[in-house]
This record gives C-alpha cells, sequence and structure tokens, in this order.
C-alpha cells in the first residue's frame, strides 16, 4: 500500500501507473489501486483516511466527517447503536462522545472494514431488521443506492424505511435519509418527531429523522447549517412580512429552502419575503457572515431588456440565480453574449400570482 501510494494515479499516468502495479504486484494490484484511490477520495469524509478500507460504495454513502461529528454532539452521553455501521464512518465520530457504543452491520465485507477503521468499537454481524439492544439510541443508515443508482422511495432503501420505523417503533432512533425525501410520505410512513436537514461546504448532505424521545420540544423540522454554526427550527417566530426588495437580496441556505423555515429564518434576521411562495429574501443589513446580493436596477424580465441593462454596466461575467421560473441559467448566459469587463450577479425569480404575476430581473452587485 505504501508503495501504491507512490504513484501519481492522475487520468493521464493511470494506465502506465496500473502496469507498473501489475508487475510488481500480480493479482493484489487491483484491489491496491483501488483502495489507493479510494483512499484519496475520502479525504472530505474522512480526517485522515491513510489507513482506512473502503468500497466504492461504502464510500459515496459514508457520511461527511463534518455531519457525523455534528450528530454525535446530539448525541453526546447516551448510549448509542449503530445498526448499520458499514464501515465505520459515524462510530469514528461517535466513539470519543457516547457513553457506549456498539456497531452491527450485515455485509461481511463491509464489517471486517469496520473492524479495520475503527479497531476500538465492539462490533458484531446482525441484521438492523432484528434488534440486538434492548435500549440504546439506534442510529440507521439503509443504503440508498443499489450498483451505483440512486433510490428515491424510501420503502426502497436497503433495509426499507417503513419496515424500520415499524421494527423500532417506540424505541429512541435517528435515521439518516436522503436530503429530497418527502416530508409527507414519512408521515404516510408513521414517522411522528423531528426533521433535521443539515448543510455544509455550501451544498444540502443529508435529512436525520429523530424520533420523539430525541427532539427538542415543539420542534419537528430543524435547519442545521454547519459552516455559518447556525441552527433554526419551527418552534421559532415566523412572522415576516412581504415587500419589495429593499438594499440587499439574501437566497437562504439550501437546508432552510429544502427545511420549510424560510420564514423563520427571515423572522430572525429582521428579513422579509419578496413574495410569499418564492425563498428570496430581502432586508436592509445582511445577516452576519451571509453572502447576499446588493440591488443595483429592477427591470421587468425579458433576454431583450436584460441584455440591454447589462450592456450599459459593461458587463463582462454575469451570475444567475434563479427561482420560480422557467430560465436555464447557462442557456441565459450564452444568449446574453456579454463582451464587457465587469462582474454582476442577477436574480430572475416570479412575483406575484395570476393575473397578476410577473417576471423580474433584479441586477446585483455580490456581497463576496
Amino acid at each position: 500500500m505504501r508503495e501504491v501510494a507512490d504513484l501519481r494515479l492522475t487520468p493521464a499516468t493511470l494506465i502506465a501507473d496500473i502496469a507498473s502495479a501489475r508487475a510488481r504486484f500480480g493479482e493484489w494490484s487491483a484491489v491496491l489501486v483501488e483502495t489507493t484511490v479510494l483512499r484519496r477520495k475520502a479525504a472530505a469524509k474522512v480526517g485522515d483516511p491513510a489507513d482506512w478500507l473502503f468500497t466504492d460504495e461504502a464510500l459515496q454513502q459514508a457520511t461527511t466527517q463534518s455531519v457525523a461529528n455534528h450528530r454525535a454532539r446530539r448525541l453526546a452521553g447516551a448510549v448509542v447503536h449503530d445498526a448499520t455501521c458499514s464501515i465505520g464512518t459515524e462510530l469514528a465520530a461517535l466513539r470519543h462522545s457516547a457513553a457506549a457504543l456498539v456497531g452491527s452491520d450485515l455485509d461481511p465485507v463491509r464489517l471486517a472494514m469496520a473492524r479495520h477503521n475503527v479497531a476500538d468499537v465492539d462490533l458484531c454481524r446482525a441484521d438492523a431488521l432484528r434488534p440486538i439492544t434492548g435500549s440504546a439510541v439506534v442510529l440507521l443508515d439503509p443504503a440508498r443506492r443499489s450498483r451505483g443508482r440512486r433510490r428515491f422511495d424510501p420503502r426502497d432503501y436497503t433495509p426499507g424505511l417503513d419496515a424500520l420505523l415499524d421494527v423500532y417503533r417506540g424505541r429512541d432512533i435517528a435515521v439518516k435519509c436522503a436530503p429530497g425525501i418527502d416530508f409527507d410520505g414519512l408521515a404516510q410512513l408513521g414517522f411522528a418527531g423531528e426533521i433535521e436537514v443539515t448543510s455544509t461546504a455550501g451544498g444540502v448532505r443529508e435529512a436525520c429523522l429523530w424520533s420523539s424521545g430525541l427532539a427538542a420540544p415543539g420542534v419537528t423540522r430543524r435547519a442545521s447549517m454547519l459552516d455559518a454554526g447556525e441552527e433554526i427550527t419551527d418552534a421559532e417566530p415566523d412572522d415576516c412580512g412581504v415587500a419589495p426588495a429593499g438594499r440587499w437580496i439574501v437566497d437562504p441556505d439550501g437546508a432552510v429552502v429544502r427545511a420549510g423555515l424560510v420564514r423563520h429564518y427571515a423572522a430572525r434576521h429582521g428579513l422579509w419575503q419578496l413574495d410569499p411562495d418564492i425563498a428570496y429574501l430581502s432586508g436592509e443589513q445582511l445577516p452576519t457572515g451571509v453572502r447576499g446580493f446588493e440591488v443595483l436596477e429592477e427591470l421587468a424580465y425579458s433576454e431583450r431588456r436584460l441584455r440591454q441593462a447589462l450592456s450599459r454596466r459593461d458587463t463582462g461575467a454575469v451570475e444567475i440565480l434563479v427561482r420560480g421560473v422557467d430560465v436555464d441559467p447557462d442557456v441565459l448566459r450564452h444568449r446574453l453574449r456579454l463582451r464587457g469587463s465587469q462582474m454582476v450577479s442577477v436574480v430572475i425569480t416570479r412575483l406575484g400570482v395570476g393575473a397578476a404575476s410577473r417576471t423580474t430581473a433584479f441586477i446585483c452587485r455580490p456581497s463576496r
């Protein structure tokens, strides 16, 4: 492994590097090269993956380290059973904060890798649908991929979410799900608790289902923005108004939008909505640390009007944000044929409903 790790394994050198590994290590070369490549990919998910073992599918499903650490903080001091531990990324985050910890998985290969990756954690082979603990908080991460393809219906997870909720009904559980999961569908499956949507590194990473015993009183939805160190829940006020654009336009973090907490976020930061059904917010001041768009000009949207307005501003590069209208930013950017030297942001959105509906473009200066 140390010798193969010295190979570059870039697209330009891959064929030659594989040939070199094959000449030196024969039948072991394929697994040596694959493990080296996966360790390099794992850097964003595992703090120091230098000695870890992975399968490609297990790595794709593995929780990003910052998200796993966040969940471990919520479970600090608890007795935890990770019943779908896979290669051990959640266990690595939990082992220093849980009062007691055990991991299990049905896949013998992933379990063997977990024994190597988190050697200080007690592990056993078990089916998540056949509980082996009685009072521990159960952490579940059903597989949402099969042969590289995503599964969107939670009943098609492995194990199925409906089956997991039935088996652990009445227990304290935390279930990792895809961020796009249908919230209404969860209620139909019998879930009652908190849905936490988590974002980091500029993207929404997951939705985690927390059973009622693990949720804060009165909270059914939570947005956790790890980069900003901010959380917001539906137990907070949501009294924000609707008004024309002020100095700044704010595109809320994806976790806020996905969790349905746009109005709560606006109320917290003294912002208002441009439209009651659109997630864009506005205000005279930006929330601390939030990227915003300072309004320079507002116009009724058409490609011709927008092109002329951008030309007058000597625009050569444009960032395009769209909500509520059928506009493809990449196609529009090409059609604008900009030749200037300045850079601006353009926010295009629908305002109003029915006959009063109109598409509006805001030419803006980004805060950063």
